[in-house]
């Protein structure tokens, strides 16, 4: 008989599969990113219909199969709940989404950018943070985590934009969100952060079309 393992987690992706299953991409501390089926999550009434979607973070219970896990139970800890009544911070997320889906493989330590997935959503809660400012500092720790970051700003920038830099690629994750900057450097910075994305990323994100859409801001 096959032995469950119980893995610390969050879910990228929730799609239909069959009549009433869902294939889920979550994110885990201990495997990396791996492919869940959760039978009958579809049908009214079961219990693995809440954890079965976007934002869910918590401890999920699985079986091993030979090309996918199979979703057992799950006890959610965080569902995000207050992000689905924010329009823009829903969009910012789903691009988090998204963006760490990229980034992951499967058997690969998944400790860090678990971490800064769920500390960048919950900074989307946090009325002090702007949402841009969160996106940049998203994008910038998730590069550097995976080495595709330049030590220093890609280009010519004020002080406080270079700290800034620097304060990004070197903080724990649990610091990130400690800072503010005017809108100026603000500005500075995020042009440094794309084009450190341009560089090291050739991969067009749906989730950011949809969000620089409604939010009329394009790259810099």
């Amino acid at each position: 008989m096959r032995e469950a393992v119980r893995l610390t987690g969050m879910v990228l992706k929730a799609v239909p599969s069959g009549e009433m299953d869902k294939r889920l991409v979550i994110l885990t501390k201990e495997r990396g990113k791996i492919t869940a089926f959760a039978r009958g999550a579809r049908r009214p009434g079961s219990m693995l219909m809440a954890c079965g979607r976007p934002f869910a973070f918590g401890q999920f219970t699985l079986y091993e199969g030979r090309d996918a896990y199979s979703l057992q139970s799950a006890e959610i800890s965080n569902y995000f709940d207050e992000l689905s009544m924010d329009v823009e911070g829903t969009c910012y997320g789903s691009y988090f989404l998204e963006f760490t889906d990229y980034y992951t493989r499967e058997n690969m330590d998944g400790t860090a950018m678990l971490k800064l997935l769920y500390q960048s959503v919950r900074a989307l809660l946090k009325p002090a943070v702007p949402n841009e400012l969160v996106r940049r500092v998203y994008e910038l720790k998730a590069m550097a985590i995976n080495g595709e970051y330049t030590e220093k700003p890609p280009r010519e920038v004020s002080d406080s934009a270079n700290y800034a830099w620097e304060f990004v690629v070197l903080s724990p994750i649990e610091h990130l969100y400690t800072f503010a900057l005017t809108d100026a450097v603000s500005q500075e910075f995020g042009r440094c952060v794309e084009i450190n994305k341009k560089r090291f990323i050739d991969r067009e994100f749906h989730s950011l079309d949809i969000l620089e859409a409604m939010t009329g801001r394009r790259p810099l």
